[in-house]
């Protein structure tokens, strides 16, 4: 099978947010209740390798759900880390073999587009929590915004649980990114 979308511009965009965020940040609570930017990178660092692993499919049979919160430990090389995984993670669901068959992550089992839609949906969201926490305006690729509007748009208005919080109804009208963070359970005017 072949890709159906590049995982590049969405961690690209992440990386930059990474890459923008200070020390001082670090303790800045984030769109995610109870989650401060350092909580988030530490998530992020976890995602990127599951959702690696999910592409590589070596992760099926022993993936388990991701650990959020102040018990996360954040690895002192995180500003290097996270963009090496982010650019592991892109390489990995280059592969065609990557969209072939069933593969997991985070203990979730699902066929691998599905999960490849799930990791681009992780990237593009906690690029906009982390950039919002941070005071900065992601960049998102458009052709991912209609991706993952697609994807969300039946996502039942008490959230997925394990996944979203309950849904924030954002007008029909709104940019597509705020209608995707409403969907992921965020107020799309959340503000530091």
């Amino acid at each position: 099978m072949h890709p159906n979308f590049d995982l590049e511009p969405a961690a690209t965009a992440l990386e930059a947010v990474v890459g923008a965020t200070t020390d001082d940040q670090l303790t800045a609570p984030t769109p995610c209740t109870d989650t401060s930017v350092r909580d988030l990178l530490a998530h992020v660092i976890g995602l990127t390798e599951a959702f690696r692993q999910a592409a590589t499919k070596e992760a099926v049979g022993r993936s388990v759900p991701p650990a959020v919160g102040p018990d996360s430990d954040l690895p002192a090389d995180w500003r290097s880390r996270i963009p090496a995984q982010l650019k592991a993670l892109v390489a990995a669901w280059r592969e065609p073999s990557a969209w072939d068959g069933q593969t997991e992550a985070g203990g979730v089992t699902a066929p691998a587009a599905v999960m490849a839609t799930i990791a681009l949906d992780e990237i593009v969201v906690h690029t906009w929590d982390l950039a919002r926490a941070i005071g900065r305006q992601p960049a998102v690729d458009p052709t991912h915004l209609t991706i993952l509007l697609e994807f969300l748009r039946d996502t039942p208005p008490e959230g997925t649980a394990g996944m979203f919080g309950p849904v924030v109804r954002v007008p029909d009208t709104a940019p597509l990114l705020d209608r995707i963070v409403g969907l992921t359970g965020r107020d799309p005017s959340w503000v530091n």
